[in-house]
């Protein structure tokens, strides 16, 4: 999932933003869906990226911080998966060239 977000420590990322590319994996026991076929059997991945998406749009200073409420969200949501959230923060104000930072909870 790609956004343009409002993450940092420094003022001029709280104003400017950055690109961040976020990705949710899910682990689940087998679920109905496997037999069913169905989107009400199992974990509907629209309904994640709503709830990455609101959670992109608070700015916070870490991005332990924004990933470690994602996690807690999509956990609440579907409690039987087990979550890992990755953010990507590109080109971070580390006074070097770097093209990404991430953070993985």
């Amino acid at each position: 999932m790609s956004f343009k977000a409002y993450h940092g420590v420094l003022e001029e990322e709280r104003i400017t933003g950055n690109n961040f590319l976020v990705s949710v994996s899910l682990t689940l026991p087998e679920v109905p869906a496997v037999a069913t076929d169905q989107l009400t059997d199992t974990i509907n991945y629209g309904q994640v990226y709503s709830l990455v998406r609101h959670e992109m749009e608070q700015p916070s200073n870490l991005l332990e911080h924004v990933a470690g409420r994602i996690r807690t969200a999509v956990q609440q949501a579907w409690p039987e998966a087990e979550v890992h959230v990755q953010i990507k923060k590109q080109n971070p104000p580390v006074g070097g060239a770097v093209a990404w930072a991430a953070v993985e909870i």
